[in-house]
């Protein structure tokens, strides 16, 4: 609903492109989130065209960036971040009124134990969804359809 309020207000002020704020680090967790929660292998584009709104382009000029290189920047020019929708959970924990942390915090934690054991498992999670072989996959889905293994396991007989 808010991504759909900001395309046709975008779309109003005649705008053709939305710049969204997403990081390297909000690209590992979704893709973690998705496999986790979602029962999917899939990432966050760097940039995509809008399928409900011809003519509109979403961007992540973000996306390659850490996220402690961005807090670092911020820091660095005294400025701060405005809190988002997707803090919200963490905000009304804060306040003691949720006692539970977001899908997304629990990505942020166990990145963060992994890394004690591997530093590069960011990276080798981002590399994974750009190194899919597709003959090793039991199936996946693109703009035709959804195709299993078994459909043409049969064919080199």
């Amino acid at each position: 609903m808010r991504r759909g309020f900001l395309y046709a207000k975008a779309k109003e002020i005649g705008c053709n492109k939305i710049a969204l704020g997403h990081h390297y680090d909000d690209v590992i967790e979704t893709i973690l989130m998705g496999m986790f929660y979602g029962s999917q292998i899939q990432t966050m584009m760097p940039k995509l065209h809008s399928t409900n709104f011809e003519g509109m382009e979403l961007i992540r000029p973000m996306y390659l960036i850490e996220e402690k290189d961005i807090i670092h920047w911020c820091q660095y020019n005294d400025l701060s971040f405005i809190q988002c929708a997707c803090r919200f959970t963490e905000e009304m924990e804060e306040l003691g009124e949720v006692h539970h942390t977001s899908k997304r915090e629990e990505m942020k934690n166990l990145l963060k134990y992994l890394e004690t054991m591997n530093p590069n498992v960011k990276k080798n999670v981002f590399k994974s969804v750009e190194n899919v072989n597709l003959a090793t996959i039991i199936s996946y889905s693109d703009e035709t359809g959804k195709h299993h293994f078994l459909d043409d396991y049969n064919k080199g007989e």
